[in-house]
């Protein structure tokens, strides 16, 4: 009926032909064949009828609107350094950020907080902001694999108006470990620098009140305790010149030398200011440079203050072996080296890498003994830091102790 409907204008046509052919006369049977060939004609021409498409409703998901937002932030979250987790109002784990899963290890989608962090005062607090929709945070510590602290937040995810009433809470965690890493080692140092100077200021006191009264007319005792009194004003200063350098190095850690130094006449100055101190002990200072120049970007009263404290200190602490060798090697294409060997005792491997930190000794007597503040490896590493320089240490007990810099 629909192409009929169609065709009915070429249909009429066909009809009024006929009714003219009949009027004339002409043969029915040609007017019969000529009508039936015009229909067929009519017919194969006309195009398929169109049918009207169904309406199909609109599919709305069901899925909730605060996990159809996911997708869109999750490249955001994926970007960011800092672990970051997005649950659920029952605390399950919608999802996680790869520093997140570096930080705690991967958490199955859907799996409840607590399978992966079990510390009771992260889960009270995510209950807590679950049931009081309020952000809340606290401070949590990680001991394995390493030691961690967090500062950890949990907050809820103001979502736009949506029918679903699903509610979303994101759980941060800002890593604080090397902050309290630098607060310890401050309190930590200043503790030690009052303990250093608290020694040679009772020794004075001491020394003083001794003066002062049983020794008042005791010109010998005087004397003596005078030199001792001396030997320990001497220490204190060398202890609070020591702690000015350190502070003007940290100053200026970050900016490298650029003028140019010869290392070459250096370490022989360096050998010759202390030959008093290397014949007191008995120890030889050997020198073995290179021909021509051995030039290196730096700060020349900086790197004489790091031979100084190298090779003092092997004067001082490898005086068994009675001799100290100094190398200074520049090959071409090669880094620039100065390595300073002593033949003493040798150190422990477990201090070895403690060396640099301050006022750490090996021995605190052994130290004391020969003058020394717990401060000189930790200038000569701060001075090198500046440099873009390496401090290489290598001990072996009963053979002696190799500090080599690597420019």
């Amino acid at each position: 009926m629909v192409r009929i409907r169609d065709a009915r204008l070429p249909l009429l046509v066909a009809l009024f032909i006929a009714l003219l052919a009949f009027a004339a006369d002409i043969n029915q049977w040609a007017v019969l064949g000529l009508l039936a060939a015009m229909a067929i004609a009519i017919l194969a021409s006309m195009r398929p009828a169109v049918r009207p498409v169904p309406h199909i409703p609109e599919i709305v998901s069901e899925e909730p609107a605060g996990r159809s937002l996911l997708p869109e932030v999750s490249a955001t979250l994926s970007a960011l350094d800092i672990p970051v987790m997005v649950l659920s109002g029952d605390a399950s784990v919608l999802f996680q950020n790869p520093a997140a899963e570096k930080a705690f290890g991967e958490v199955a989608l859907g799996a409840h907080i607590s399978s992966r962090l079990r510390s009771p005062g992260i889960l009270d607090m995510v209950g807590e902001t679950i049931a009081t929709n309020a952000p809340n945070q606290i401070e949590h510590s990680e001991r394995l694999p390493s030691e961690r602290v967090y500062i950890v937040r949990s907050s809820p995810v103001k979502l736009p108006a949506n029918g679903s009433g699903e509610r979303l809470f994101m759980l941060a965690f800002r890593d604080i470990s090397e902050v309290r890493r630098i607060d310890r080692m401050r309190s930590d140092f200043v503790a030690n620098a009052s303990h250093e100077l608290r020694t040679p200021l009772a020794s004075l006191r001491g020394f003083i009140e001794t003066i002062q009264g049983p020794a008042k007319n005791d010109l010998k005792a005087q004397e003596r305790f005078l030199g001792i009194m001396f030997d320990q004003t001497t220490r204190m200063s060398r202890l609070v010149d020591d702690l000015l350098s350190l502070s003007r190095l940290e100053l200026k850690s970050h900016i490298a030398p650029d003028q140019k130094v010869d290392l070459v006449p250096l370490l022989g100055h360096v050998r010759d200011s202390l030959l008093p101190l290397a014949k007191d002990v008995g120890v030889e200072i050997a020198l073995h440079l290179p021909e021509g120049k051995a030039e290196v970007l730096g700060d020349r009263d900086e790197l004489v203050q790091v031979f100084e404290n190298l090779m003092e200190n092997a004067c001082k602490y490898g005086q068994e072996g009675k001799s100290v060798d100094v190398f200074l090697k520049n090959g071409p294409g090669e880094p620039v080296e100065v390595s300073v060997v002593d033949k003493g005792p040798g150190i422990p491997a477990e201090h070895v890498p403690r060396l640099t930190e301050r006022f750490y000794r090996v021995s605190i007597e052994d130290s004391r003994s020969k003058k020394g503040t717990g401060l000189g490896l930790a200038i000569v590493k701060h001075i090198l830091t500046r440099h873009r320089a390496r401090l290489i240490v290598k001990s072996e007990v009963g053979k002696g102790t190799s500090f080599t810099v690597r420019f």
